[in-house]
C-alpha cells in the first residue's frame, strides 16, 4: 500500500522537516517506515531511529517558542528514514488539520481526539508527580486545612471514609489532596536545606463545607491520620513541554531517589539540585554521569594516586521544577543511579 508522505505543520503552515542522518546519529538497525500506533510514545518512537532519541524536537527545527506548543502526532502517522538522500523526515496526516490531501490508495485512518494524541512520555510514570507539590518550604503546611478528626473517632481512615476539617474556604474548590511534612532535602555539596518534601497520602473531596467540613476520602496512599495537610488538586499538562538541551552548560547532584531507595535504574524518578534558579525547566534533558574512582598505580618506585574521570551512564528528562529542586524521569541507565551522581547538559 503506497502512503502520502505530507510534512509537519509548523504555525500552520507547511514546512518540510528534515536533517542530515549523520548529524542525529541514526542509528544503523533503524527501520526504513514505522507507522504510529496507539500507546506509543514519541521518546519511544524516536528510539527506533535516533541514538539519542531527546533530539526528536530537531527534526521538527522547532525554535525556543514553538519548543513549548509542538504539534502532536497520532496513531496512523507515518515516520520516513530517506537511507537515499540521508535524511529522517518525520511525516503526518494532514486531514487531522482540516486539509484536504491527495487520495492515492484506500487506507484507514484514525480521527484525532485529545486522548489520541501521542505523548512525549507515558503519562503513567509521572502522572501523580504532575499533580502533587512534592516539595515545600519548611512549615510550608503549617497554615494550610488539616483534619481535626475521623469518622467514629477512628485514629486512621482509607478510603471512602470519612473526616473533618478545619480551615477549608467555602470557596466551592471540592477536590483536594492530603499531605503530610516529609524529610528534608539536603544538597549533596553544599549541605544545605533546599526544601522539605511533602508526603503524599491520597485525595479527598467536600461533601458538605463548613468549619470544620466534611470531607470523603477518595483515594489513599496510604493511611490518612489527624492532622493531615489538605492542599487544593491541581494538574501540570504533560503536553507543555517537549524533550530538548539546556542553552547552557548546568552542572549539579542527584539529591534522592523516589520511596527512599538508594539505587535506581529506568523508569525511576530521581531529585536533582537544580530548579528553576539555575535556568532549568520542564523538558530539559540532562546526562548522568558516575563520579571516577581513585586508583592507585605504581610509579618507579611510588604508589601515587589518580582521579579517573567522569562516566555517563544514563539520561533524565526534567518534568517538574521548583525553586532549587527538580524531579526528573530516568529515561536511560547503564547503570544504576546513586545518590550523588552529576548531571550536567548532555
Amino acid at each position: 500500500m503506497r502512503n502520502i508522505i505530507i510534512a509537519l505543520l509548523s504555525a500552520c503552515t507547511l514546512f518540510t522537516a528534515a536533517v542530515r542522518a549523520d548529524e542525529l546519529q541514526i542509528k544503523e538497525d533503524a527501520p526504513d517506515r514505522y507507522v504510529v500506533v496507539k500507546g506509543d510514545t514519541l521518546w519511544a518512537i524516536s528510539g527506533r531511529f535516533l541514538k539519542s532519541p531527546w533530539r526528536w524536537p530537531e527534526i521538527w527545527q522547532l525554535n525556543k517558542d514553538e519548543i513549548k506548543n509542538p504539534h502532536w502526532i497520532y496513531p496512523g502517522d507515518v515516520v520516513l528514514l530517506d537511507r537515499e538522500n540521508g535524511t529522517l523526515r518525520l511525516s503526518k496526516n494532514e486531514k487531522y488539520h482540516g486539509h484536504d490531501f491527495e487520495k492515492r490508495s484506500p487506507q484507514t485512518r484514525i480521527e484525532p481526539s485529545a486522548n489520541l494524541a501521542i505523548p512525549i512520555i507515558s503519562p503513567a510514570d509521572i502522572g501523580p508527580f504532575l499533580s502533587q507539590p512534592l516539595v515545600i518550604e519548611k512549615d510550608g503546611l503549617e497554615n494550610a486545612p488539616h483534619i481535626i478528626a475521623n469518622e467514629e473517632s477512628r485514629v486512621a481512615i482509607g478510603a471512602g471514609g470519612r473526616a473533618y476539617a478545619m480551615g477549608l474556604p467555602a470557596s466551592g474548590q471540592k477536590q483536594w489532596q492530603l499531605f503530610r511534612p516529609g524529610k528534608a532535602l539536603l544538597d549533596p555539596e553544599t549541605k544545605k536545606t533546599l526544601g522539605f518534601e511533602a508526603i503524599y497520602v491520597g485525595d479527598a473531596r467536600v461533601l458538605k463545607f463548613g468549619d470544620p467540613a466534611t470531607i470523603e476520602i477518595i483515594k489513599s496512599n496510604q493511611e490518612v491520620l489527624r492532622d493531615d495537610r489538605l492542599v487544593a488538586a491541581s494538574n501540570i499538562d504533560l503536553a507543555n513541554f517537549v524533550p530538548h538541551a539546556p542553552s547552557g552548560l548546568v552542572k549539579g547532584r542527584v539529591m534522592a531517589a523516589y520511596a527512599g531507595v538508594a539505587e535506581v535504574g529506568k523508569d525511576s524518578i530521581i531529585t536533582i539540585n537544580l530548579g528553576t534558579k539555575q535556568g532549568l525547566e520542564s523538558g530539559h534533558v540532562l546526562a548522568i554521569l558516575r563520579a571516577g574512582e581513585v586508583a592507585t598505580y605504581r610509579s618507579g618506585d611510588k604508589n601515587k594516586a589518580i582521579k579517573l574521570p567522569e562516566e555517563r551512564i544514563g539520561l533524565a528528562l526534567i518534568f517538574r521544577v521548583f525553586d532549587n529542586i527538580s524531579y526528573a524521569l530516568v529515561m536511560k541507565s547503564d547503570r544504576s543511579i546513586k545518590i550523588n551522581d552529576a548531571v550536567e547538559t548532555p
